[in-house]
């Protein structure tokens, strides 16, 4: 039998908020992360702008030594999982260790580290590259850190799936304590790239805005007048247990994690498939792994990417996934406000989803101002809207074809 997962605690690091309810108060206000870029000098590149997380110091929750030994990713992974611990009142030395997961991906890993080691290795030679250069930037070492940080001794591992990253390491951990392997994962994604190597492939690919002289109004997914993603960097955290877990130790529960959803489009490196398929079935497979109708669905927390081919093939896939039922659901992108954050989206967004569920208030899509005749549905323009949400899904589509939805639930004890 199945069991019974809940959400205990959240924790995020976001450009527009570096504690939770920071975060969610700018969220519901409608306050844009974006502007220029600050982290390398960006005069030659033709986008100069992206969301970047400000006022962060790793001291904060991070030893200096073992900071300096961490690339950014990590220090926010280790940063906002302790924030979320906290938040959830999890005290490690009441609880069976070996029991407690860690489950933190990042789609692109240490690519600071990458760069700064590659200028050593050929300026100096390869005697001078760091021996920290491969544990500082692998992906895998967000999970590893927090572990060691946390003392949790369970389950631990890491989904890699680029912008869907974070959803299925969530997904992933849901199946982990549905199944009774774990009492408590610590889940997410964390992502660092304001780089200039991430810039000049995402910038080559057209897929960045260039929309320079507006930072703040760049982002406008299922606008008419979008042109591209203003990339963002960040981190969410949840903390999941299983009822029985969080109800012993007297824990506080936000929400309820009741479905999971992953496809793959089986199409093309960069683009969905047509249609939305893909995406669709995902959407399809978390309600019915979490036993519920369309028409019990209130809210989407969208991809939205503010890119012309996801808005366009995200709409068809809602459409396909929800029937009539579409036109009556809330649907709104955190990525106009916060940019897309890779393969941390799908946590931050999760963290918000739950938060949206907890509040009844459903986020805005700023910057949406004409509608694209082929994005048709209710985004919640740029006000914040009182709602009750029964239940909500949050989508993510990672390049490579992968498609991940998460199905939550208000929390109701029978």
């Amino acid at each position: 039998m199945k069991k019974r997962v809940v959400i205990t605690g959240l924790g995020v690091i976001s450009p527009i908020g570096n504690d939770l309810q920071t975060f969610w108060n700018h969220l519901v206000q409608g306050k844009s992360g974006a502007g220029p870029i600050t982290r390398f000098d960006a005069s030659e590149f033709s986008v100069r702008i992206a969301a970047e997380v400000k006022g962060f110091d790793p001291l904060d929750y991070i030893d200096k030594k073992e900071a300096r030994r961490m690339d950014r990713f990590v220090q926010f992974a280790v940063s906002t999982a302790k924030m979320a611990v906290q938040n959830a009142g999890l005290d490690m030395e009441q609880v069976d260790k070996t029991r407690v997961g860690v489950y933190i991906g990042s789609g692109i890993g240490g690519l600071g580290t990458f760069e700064e080691q590659h200028k050593m290795l050929l300026s100096r030679g390869p005697r001078r590259v760091s021996p920290f250069f491969i544990p500082m930037m692998i992906a895998n070492m967000a999970s590893g850190v927090v572990s060691m940080h946390i003392g949790a001794k369970g389950p631990n591992s890491c989904a890699v799936s680029a912008c869907a990253t974070g959803t299925h390491c969530i997904g992933d951990a849901f199946k982990i304590l549905q199944r009774g392997d774990a009492d408590v994962m610590i889940a997410g994604g964390t992502e660092s790239t304001i780089m200039p190597m991430a810039f000049a492939g995402f910038s080559s690919m057209g897929a960045l805005s260039n929309r320079n002289d507006e930072p703040e109004k760049a982002s406008r997914p299922f606008d008419r007048d979008r042109n591209g993603f203003v990339m963002g960097e960040g981190c969410g955290v949840l903390v999941m247990e299983t009822l029985e877990h969080a109800v012993k130790r007297g824990a506080p529960i936000i929400a309820e994690v009741v479905g999971y959803g992953m496809t793959a489009d089986a199409y093309h490196l960069t683009s969905p498939s047509p249609d939305g398929e893909g995406a669709a079935r995902a959407m399809m497979m978390a309600m019915k792994d979490a036993g519920l109708s369309p028409d019990e669905v209130d809210y989407i927390n969208a991809h939205g990417t503010s890119t012309e081919l996801n808005d366009k093939f995200e709409t068809m896939a809602i459409k396909t996934a929800f029937g009539d039922h579409a036109r009556k659901l809330a649907i709104s992108s955190n990525k106009s406000m916060i940019g897309h954050l890779l393969g941390a989206a799908g946590g931050v967004e999760a963290v918000a989803t739950a938060m949206t569920i907890k509040e009844g208030i459903i986020p805005p899509t700023i910057n949406y101002e004409n509608p694209d005749p082929e994005c048709d549905l209710d985004y919640v323009p740029n006000e914040a809207r009182k709602a009750t949400v029964r239940a909500a899904l949050s989508n993510s589509l990672g390049f490579g074809g992968h498609n991940a939805t998460i199905a939550f639930k208000a929390w109701e004890e029978s």
